[in-house]
């Protein structure tokens, strides 16, 4: 695992190494960014269920203007700072936020503080079944134009809308596969 492009590129990411944090393939995370592009200056980037931070600091390392990083596990916690001083990140604290909590804890702390982002990846771990109560409550939290992704086992079927989110593009990539929501407005 290691960072694709950007500042930090080819920097190898620490895994946990832990059944419980299944990082993103790296073949999945060079997909993702090639089909939002490559470029993130002055985008915000949310990564659910961060694990390893691998999403995040990917963004990180091409540009994204701020990332919120939001993980409840204590080892994957340390992980994300370790992966984050590994890619001489660590000292830029005004472009990422850990967010020490579970994901449905987080999100109604962002709508509060009135936080949106370009770019909300969710990864959730595939057995449980969080797709539906992360993805309804990220209404609040979603700029107008932004994309919602959510990698999950390619034999999960995600419905075609939650509220206002709509799926407008599916990948398959292995085991995985991508969905991209949007706002509809």
């Amino acid at each position: 695992m290691r960072v694709i492009s950007g500042a930090a590129r080819g920097t190898r990411l620490v895994e946990l190494g832990d059944v419980e944090i299944r990082p993103t393939l790296d073949r999945v995370k060079e997909s993702f960014f090639n089909l939002i592009g490559q470029g993130l200056e002055g985008m915000t980037f949310l990564d659910l269920f961060a694990g390893t931070g691998s999403m995040g600091i990917e963004a990180l390392s091409r540009g994204a203007e701020k990332v919120f990083f939001v993980e409840k596990n204590p080892a994957a916690q340390a992980l994300i700072t370790r992966n984050l001083e590994k890619c001489r990140m660590a000292d830029q604290i005004t472009r990422w936020q850990l967010m020490k909590q579970c994901a449905l804890q987080a999100l109604p702390v962002l709508q509060e503080k009135d936080t949106q982002f370009d770019f909300i990846y969710i990864d959730p771990p595939f057995s449980d079944n969080l797709y539906q109560p992360t993805l309804i409550a990220l209404e609040g939290i979603l700029k107008n134009d932004g994309w919602v992704i959510v990698e999950h086992f390619h034999k999960t079927t995600l419905q075609e809308s939650y509220g206002r989110l709509k799926s407008f593009k599916d990948r398959r990539l292995g085991d995985s596969c991508l969905s991209f929501y949007q706002m509809e407005l």
